[in-house]
């Protein structure tokens, strides 16, 4: 696997014509899902990946080469994913990847990274068992699903102080892991789950459910959905009259600029779990934002600035690499500590977790068609709806 940084960009500069012979492009590997299920995401990411390299390359790129994301189509398939990223590494020898969507994709292309001795950073894959593996090659930038509600769990501490939840997610590593963490929490605090179901992703009718949530009345509905079941799940609550204290998301599906459009008035009022918000302090954070919705005329929710910030952080760690190998790479990607536009990097372990990221998380809220932060106080752009009004009295 090792190869010279001379040897890799004259391959590369073959590859791709005599006009990239001109000029030196270093090149990494990013399996995304750009159609399927998980589309939307990948797009978001992509956008990001692309958005970044151009700033990046705009400042003179990475020791006199322009840097190139290769960002091919997973579909979502982690059988794909986990082609594209052999390709990747026996092909074309990129001697780094980064990315994947889903925690599935994530962690089958992390089983591969690892096989091969090549570094993978994780973006967005959220399942607790990537990063607990012991593998030496894998980092994450994203904290782990156990830690996704850390800022929900101050608000019940603080706030809302529920008595009973009812529990919904996909069957999916990112919903089971995601779902687990909550579980423990609320048996640990006394919170009676009145209700645990999981679901198969991509339902047509999530009544029979919800009708089982209605009779049990909990104080608090937590689910754990992508785009279209979070969607799903929030209009056909409405159609039932379901009015707990609040509806909370897990993240995923009940951020993204398409939830409002898609659940419409039934998103107002809802909570979920987040990673990251434009309102947050971090240098950069905001500027992310209004650019990318500026260029791409969307609003990007935590995915995107995570894609963007893995760029800088490759970016980074090719720099302070001392060779363009896997093993050089390991080293400086290792030794990463960068504050970026989500947040600070550093790689660390505690508990089982390896080469793991490590922040805290947010609460937001849908008020008046837009996503607020409502949680920590101190990074709040409005005050909290709590609890939420009953569909009926909402004007």
């Amino acid at each position: 696997m090792k190869k010279t940084l001379a040897a890799a960009v004259a391959a590369l500069a073959m590859a791709a014509g005599p006009a990239a012979a001109q000029e030196k492009v270093v090149k990494i590997g990013v399996p995304l899902p750009l159609t399927g299920a998980e589309a939307k995401f990948g797009e978001m990411e992509k956008q990001a990946y692309e958005m970044a390299a151009e700033e990046i390359n705009a400042k003179g790129g990475v020791k006199g080469h322009k840097i190139s994301f290769d960002i091919q189509d997973s579909g979502g398939k982690a059988e794909t994913a986990t082609a594209i990223v052999e390709k990747f590494v026996t092909i074309n020898k990129y001697p780094f990847v980064v990315g994947e969507y889903t925690s599935q994709c994530s962690y089958s292309v992390a089983a591969v990274a690892e096989k091969y001795k090549v570094p993978y950073l994780v973006v967005t894959g959220a399942a607790d068992k990537i990063t607990q593996q012991g593998w030496k090659y894998v980092y994450r930038l994203n904290p782990p699903a156990s830690l996704y509600n850390l800022g929900v769990f101050s608000f019940f501490e603080t706030v809302a102080k529920p008595k009973t939840i009812a529990i919904l997610y996909e069957n999916t590593d990112f919903g089971n892991s995601t779902s687990k963490a909550m579980k423990e929490y609320c048996k640990a605090h006394g919170i009676k789950i009145v209700l645990d179901e999981g679901y198969q992703a991509g339902a047509v009718d999530f009544k029979p459910i919800l009708q089982k949530v209605k009779s049990e009345r909990p104080d608090i509905v937590y689910m754990v959905s992508y785009l279209m079941d979070a969607s799903l799940l929030m209009r056909q609550s409405k159609e039932l009259d379901i009015n707990p204290q609040a509806f909370i998301g897990g993240g995923a599906g009940h951020t993204l600029p398409e939830f409002l459009q898609n659940a419409a008035e039934a998103s107002e009022y809802c909570m979920s779990a987040t990673l990251w918000t434009p309102q947050v302090k971090y240098p950069g954070a905001k500027e992310f934002f209004d650019k990318f919705k500026a260029k791409f005329g969307k609003e990007p929710d935590y995915h995107g600035v995570e894609a963007y910030a893995a760029a800088y952080v490759t970016a980074d760690t090719l720099k302070r690499a001392k060779e363009w190998t896997p093993e050089a790479i390991r080293t400086a990607l290792a030794a990463t500590d960068l504050m970026t536009a989500f947040g600070p990097i550093k790689f660390v372990s505690w508990d089982q977790f390896t080469n793991q990221n490590r922040m805290e998380t947010l609460v937001l809220q849908v008020q008046k068609k837009k996503y607020e932060t409502i949680w920590p106080k101190e990074a709040s752009s409005a005050k909290y709806v709590y609890p939420a009004p009953k569909w009926r009295d909402r004007k």
